[in-house]
């Protein structure tokens, strides 16, 4: 294993991405990564199915700040996620009308969380990525649940238009898979992907 840095303290890890969810997951994990946000324009990544373009999105999020100065020797950790639904890639909503129309569609209905992880190790110049793929089934809020959590404005944030940690949680029955993913990142997954890279996910705990 090459996690560790002359001396005994752990590799740097950045997260090349803003979502406080992935931050807290991690955190939650022992690791502390810095984070610096990528960049990436996500309306000119295309690709031909909702978990391809969950990969190439995080690979490109994970590249783009892997090239940077401040991220060397660091490794960085690039994610995003997608709702399937009807073959369909549903990512943010735009604004709250969509929103709106977003859960109508999805009650009662089962999708499929996506999201795409890469990790880029910027002194070997080398990564490694996968996507995750959850179920999730959704309940059936009426419309005016549907109307009083969009208000709340946490659906526009978030992939699907949706949460399994926050408001939405009692609008979801249940899910196939990895509730971590659905978050926003699987632990397990990354911790496969540190492997293949020859770091061992322990040596980048901090306590």
């Amino acid at each position: 294993m090459t996690a560790d840095r002359p001396g005994g303290t752990p590799r740097r890890l950045v997260l090349a991405s803003a979502s406080p969810a992935r931050l807290g997951l991690l955190r939650q994990a022992g690791l502390a990564p810095e984070v610096i946000v990528s960049g990436v324009d996500e309306d000119k990544v295309h690709a031909p199915t909702p978990a391809e373009l969950a990969l190439s999105l995080a690979e490109a999020k994970a590249a783009h700040v892997a090239a940077r100065p401040e991220a060397s020797g660091a490794l960085v950790i690039g994610c995003d996620s997608v709702l399937e639904l009807d073959g369909r890639a549903l990512g943010k909503p735009a604004d709250a009308a969509e929103a709106t129309a977003r859960w109508q569609q999805m009650r009662g209905r089962v999708g499929i969380l996506q999201t795409g992880h890469c990790v880029y190790d910027t002194a070997a110049k080398r990564y490694e990525s996968a996507t995750a793929s959850t179920v999730v089934r959704f309940g059936e809020p009426t419309d005016a649940e549907i109307a009083a959590y969009v208000a709340s404005g946490e659906p526009l944030h978030v992939a699907g238009a949706f949460t399994l940690d926050g408001r939405s949680a009692p609008f979801i029955e249940g899910i196939d898979g990895d509730p971590g993913n659905v978050i926003g990142l699987s632990l397990p997954l990354l911790r496969r992907l540190l492997a293949k890279l020859d770091v061992g996910i322990t040596e980048l705990w901090t306590a």
